[in-house]
Order: structure tokens, then sequence, then C-alpha cells
């Protein structure tokens, strides 16, 4: 096969044929590898010999001198049997074996393959220096062969950790050789996100460079930068731990993957792949059990609010409508409000996609589209189930919003969110989706629309002057004005310079009053039913936030960011 490469090489312009030759000269008198000598001619480089693998074959090409390889597969085939054949395993994912070829058109050595190890064959490219490289690396003093001690891989692990920070346990990271930079690199990364609390990480590759950001109190910071030819390696490695297709990069991947610090904590990440013009972007949201704010009195609410919200989960039946954007803090509300119906005579039962945290005494079912079981499916597989109260994880269709409303008609009542701007806009929301009027108001009990606003830094707190016409343009009447002492974060190391320290929700809830439900029926517009329910007492997101604001709990900044000003 070598020979035909260096042929195509040729005709592709990539060598000249003089350069072939001197090769083949070489193979054949000292027995040298035709693409060895071409490489150490400096006729081509490796790397370029890859890049035109790819196009020859179609398939994916892994660059091996800077991917980590999954140990444990390396016991599947022996040292020989890939040293005779150019070959290395790289990734089990279930019945699925990626490995990287030299020559993937060898059918006769792929079904060997498929015999030994009684998997299916998934094939890469890889040059043959690489692969020898890696077998060498790998395979060598029969590594692959020892029965590695979760406990000792821990142990060593302890030695390489981020500064006054918890180490990554090589249990749940693959099993990877911990001295690998690339390894160290990303445990480093998600050693510090566990210690600094970050909500998301960000791995963004660029044309000229590679940058890593935390998503922390809703900023994003930068955290590293590392060589922008390390963002294969990283994504692979990211991709390994999650046991995601490492030779799929066309299309996003979803996945989840299990860290254990060696203090013993386990924390979980939501990791999300997004192939970009320079590379595979990877977001990982970190999903912290402890961080988990159930108790309700916590998580913003003003001492009316919480009330009428719990007056409102309370009831034996109809809907509550948690509302807002990506990242507006519903799952924690909803979480809160099960975590206090959640009783031993009560059946919850929640259909949820992602399902992020692990509720004791209240069964949690993980959507899965591809194998049928969407929010619909669920939702009547559990009014054969005897629920109490049941949770949609989010209201996406005509199908799923009939079902949930029929439950909440027949005796349960149902918690559900949306993505809308406001709580008034989800009436309209819903009959745009195709929900009746009727339907609507005779079901739903109230709508909540949320937002998060960053908590000023308590260590760098400091009173600042505002001129009144600021106050007034927020939305401040002029006689109210002295009641505000308006405070900002003057940015310390405890918030990362950022003057924002944590973030409390701010609420809109809007109940069914008759007047509404009227006004629904007679198709009144979301701007009308917001007109109607300020006036009958509904404090608008605008308005909580101002209240936060004239408490000193956040800043003007925070305010502008997470409502509109009321009409």
């Amino acid at each position: 096969m070598s020979l035909k490469l260096g042929e195509l090489l040729v005709k592709m312009g990539a060598i000249k044929t003089d350069q072939l030759s001197v090769a083949i000269e070489e193979n054949r008198k000292n027995g040298t590898r035709i693409m060895a000598s071409l490489v150490s001619q400096g006729a081509i480089k490796d790397r370029d010999i890859l890049s035109h693998m790819e196009k020859i074959f179609g398939l994916t090409g892994i660059d091996l001198s800077t991917f980590e390889i999954d140990r444990q597969v390396t016991q599947l085939v022996t040292k020989e049997f890939c040293e005779k054949n150019f070959l290395i395993p790289l990734q089990k994912a279930g019945q699925t074996l990626v490995v990287a070829f030299a020559d993937p058109t060898n059918v006769v050595v792929r079904e060997d393959l498929r015999f030994l190890t009684r998997l299916k064959i998934q094939p890469v490219v890889a040059t043959e220096n690489g692969i020898l490289s890696s077998v060498e690396r790998y395979y060598g003093g029969n590594l692959a062969r020892q029965n590695f001690d979760n406990s000792d891989e821990m142990a060593a692990a302890e030695t390489d950790a981020v500064s006054n920070t918890e180490v990554i346990d090589q249990q749940s990271t693959g099993g990877a050789v911990e001295s690998d930079p690339i390894v160290k690199f990303v445990n480093a990364v998600l050693a510090e996100a566990i210690k600094k609390k970050v909500a998301d990480i960000h791995f963004e590759p660029y044309e000229k460079r590679y940058r890593v950001r935390f998503r922390m109190d809703g900023n994003l910071i930068e955290s590293a930068s590392p060589p922008s030819g390390t963002s294969q390696a990283i994504a692979a490695r990211i991709k390994i731990m999650s046991k995601l297709d490492i030779a799929e990069k066309r299309v996003p991947q979803d996945g989840r993957l299990k860290v254990k610090t060696v203090r013993g904590k386990e924390m979980d990440f939501r990791v999300s792949t997004l192939p970009t013009l320079w590379g595979e972007k990877i977001v990982l949201r970190l999903l912290d059990q402890s961080n988990l704010q159930l108790d309700m009195t916590k998580l913003g609410f003003e001492e009316d609010e919480l009330r009428l919200f719990k007056s409102n989960i309370h009831l034996p039946q109809g809907m509550v409508l948690i509302t807002g954007p990506t990242g507006s803090g519903k799952t924690t509300t909803i979480y809160s409000a099960l975590a206090e119906l959640n009783q031993v005579d009560v059946n919850i039962s929640t259909a949820e996609d992602p399902a992020e945290f692990n509720l004791e005494g209240i069964n949690q079912v993980q959507m899965n589209s591809d194998i049928g079981l969407t929010f619909a499916t669920t939702l009547r597989a559990f009014l054969r189930q005897d629920p109490d109260i049941i949770m949609v994880g989010e209201i996406r269709d005509l199908e799923t919003a009939e079902i949930s409303f029929k439950a909440a008609s027949t005796g349960h009542l149902v918690v559900s969110t949306l993505h809308t701007n406001d709580a008034p806009s989800t009436v309209t929301r819903l009959l745009e989706m195709g929900v009746a009027p009727y339907i609507i108001t005779s079901c739903i009990n109230l709508i909540v629309a949320q937002r998060l606003v960053g908590k000023i830094c308590e260590s760098c707190k400091t009173p600042i002057d505002v001129p009144a016409q600021t106050l007034i343009n927020l939305g401040i009447a002029k006689e109210d004005i002295s009641e505000y002492q308006i405070f900002k974060g003057q940015g310390c190391s405890n918030c990362n310079s950022t003057g924002i320290k944590g973030r409390v929700a701010v609420y809109e809830l809007m109940t069914m009053s008759n007047k509404v439900k009227e006004l629904i029926l007679n198709h009144g517009t979301s701007e009308q039913i917001r007109i109607l329910a300020r006036e009958e007492g509904m404090k608008t997101l605008r308005r909580s936030a101002l209240s936060k604001l004239k408490k000193g709990v956040t800043s003007i900044e925070e305010v502008l960011n997470s409502s509109v000003r009321d009409t």
C-alpha cells in the first residue's frame, strides 16, 4: 500500500517522481518503509501525508502524536498484530471499535480484526509513522496487558493537581496516563472549574488561537489559551471521556462525563460538541448536586411571591408553567418545587431532556428520541402509572402540550417550562402552538417568568453616586428616587475582578384571574394581557429587578441586562 500511496501522492503533486524513486530504492536495499523514507528526506511532512490520506480514503484522519488513546482498548489487540498490519485501536463505544489504519482498504485485515474482537470496526486513517510510534508508546513493556489498579492511578494523579484544588480521579476519566500533556491539561481545566464552581466550560478553536473560557455568575471569563494545534487532541480527549464518537466531527454530539475527585466527590458534566470552521467547539456544563438550591426561600422570591407560588404548586390539579430563556434558572425553580412536594404519599414522575440532577424519591425519565422515547410517549405512559404530580421538562410541540393539558384537567398537577420572554407572552406562545383558548384558561393556575441577576460581591461592594435621570430611565418614579442607594462591585480576587459574586432570580408571577381568562377567551393580545395583569397587581420582571436594586443586592447593569422597562 505504501507504493500505491506514494504514486497517488505524486499524482496529487505532493511529492516529486524522483523523490519517490529514492524512497523505493531505499526500501529495496535496506527495507526502509517508503513513507518513512519520504519524510526523512524532507520530501513531505507526516501531517501532510495524513491530510492527503483523508482525501484519498474519504475517512477521518487522526494525528496520533497529539491523540490520547484509551488504554483499555489496547488490550483487545496484540502488539504483533498492530505492527504487522499498521493499525492501532483507539476507542470502544458500545459494540463499535474505532481503529486507525494506514491502509483501510485491506478488507481481510478488517475482517480478521472483527473476528478477533467480536466488535464492529469503524475505520479512521493515520500515518504509518504515527501508528508505529503509538504502538511503541502504548504496547512497550507489555503495558497493555497489565490490569490497571484504579487506586494506584488515583494516587499517581494526586501529584498532578492544579494548585490548591481537588484532582480528577483517573478511574473516571478514561484510565489515561496522567503524564500526557493533553490529559494533564484537560484534568487541570476540570479541576479548576470544580474549584471555582463555574457553570460552563467553553473550549473554542479559532483560525490562529484556541481558548478556554469559564462562565461564572453569568459572565464569560478567559481561563487558558493552549496552543491552537492542540484543539483536535483536546476535543478527542473530552470525547473519549464522554464516550462519544471521536471519528465523527461533522455533526453535533451530546453526552455526559462523570469524574471523581481525590476527596471522593463525584461531579457530572453535560457535554455538547459543535463543528465550527476551525474545529469542534465543546461546552461542558457542570452539574454539581451540592450547588442545587432547593430552599425556595433563597431563590429570590419576595415574601408575597413565595406565598403565591407555594399555594399554586400545592393545588391538587392544574398546571404551573415556568418560562424564560436558556440559563435563566428554570430547572432550579422546578426542582425546588418538586423538593417541596416530594412526600412519601405522593407519586411524582418527571420527563426530562436532559435529566440534570438525581432527586431521591422522584421517578425521573431521560428522553431519548433515537428510540422513540419522547415527551409525548413518556407522558402517555405516566398516565398509566397512577401519578399525582407530573413534571414535563419542556412543552415543545402541540402533541406534548395536548397530553400535558389533558393530565392537568384530569386530577393531576403538571409543572412544565416554556421558552418565552415574559408571563403574558406565554399565552400567545401556546395559542400559536395550537392549544385552544378554553383549554388554557381551564388548566393553567399560574405562569412564572424568571431571569437571573448577578449579586454584588460583598467583598468589594461600594456605594456610588448615580444621576437621578439614570434611575428615572430605569422606571423608578421620581418621588421614589430617595429610597434607592446604589452599590457596585469594584472588582477583587474574590469575584475574579467582575464585581459580581453569585446570582439570584427575579420573578414575574401571573395568576389566571377571571378577567385574565375572559380576555384570553376574547383573543386578547399579550400586551393587553400584560396591562390587565399589572392592573391586578402583577409585579413585572423589571419591578422585581428594581426591588433587588433597592435592597442593594444587584447593580444597575444587571437590572438592564435582565429586564426591559415597563411600557
